[in-house]
């Protein structure tokens, strides 16, 4: 399944526009925010898809009966650029346990190709786990796939999650076919076009470059 956001009318589409305008990418601090504020609304719209169970909640008046989530997800995001979705994920599953990877493009000397390489990996067991994934582009997906391949060192999760803020055509397609067939794909915007160099078009830029400053 594959949810994109823009196709319905929301306030996300605002904070879709300012990340990719120019002008406002000039303000890191609100280029962080709409970020953040983008992974608050995928929470909000993946938490409808989880499993819930009826609670008794005693207020100073009675007991209200309530439906509350059965799980509490992990939280996995790519190093740098994922932070700040990350955060705004982490602000509605309050208590999710967290994962960080760090992936980074290697360019081959002399060439426009890359390889994707994992270096780093902090997580708790994701066994029998609802597992979301988050990365605010979706490129060419390499990244994903080896992230998620490197999780599963930690155990095999009953359910997966890819959240991005903005995809490729291309990056969707070749993720489906490396994540299990029932994965779920929550997506701000597709767009059709990607450079050679995976960058999307007409995309954003560089998002971990705009939330925390060029790399050296």
């Amino acid at each position: 399944m594959v949810v994109e956001l823009k196709n319905e009318n929301s306030i996300a589409n605002r904070f879709l526009a300012e990340l990719r305008d120019v002008q406002v990418q000039k303000d890191p601090l609100r280029f962080r925010r709409n970020l953040e504020r983008m992974g608050e609304v995928m929470a909000y719209e993946l938490s409808k898809t989880l499993n819930y169970a009826e609670a008794e909640v005693i207020s100073p008046l009675g007991i209200a009966h309530v439906e509350l989530p059965v799980d509490q997800p992990v939280l996995c995001t790519i190093l740098r650029a994922g932070l700040p979705l990350h955060q705004g994920l982490l602000n509605y599953f309050d208590r999710a346990d967290n994962a960080f990877v760090s992936a980074y493009r290697k360019h081959r000397k002399g060439e426009d190709g890359f390889d994707v390489e994992v270096e780093y990996l902090s997580s708790p067991s994701i066994e029998d786990r609802v597992l979301i994934i988050s990365d605010p582009m979706l490129a060419s997906g390499r990244s994903m796939v080896l992230v998620y391949k490197a999780m599963l060192r930690m155990g095999k999760p009953k359910e997966v999650h890819v959240v991005s803020v903005i995809a490729s055509t291309e990056g969707v397609e070749y993720a489906r076919k490396h994540f299990p067939a029932n994965t779920k794909f929550w997506v701000g915007a597709i767009d059709e076009e990607m450079t050679a160099e995976a960058y999307i078009v007409p995309g954003l830029g560089d998002a971990g470059d705009l939330a925390y400053g060029n790399k050296a």
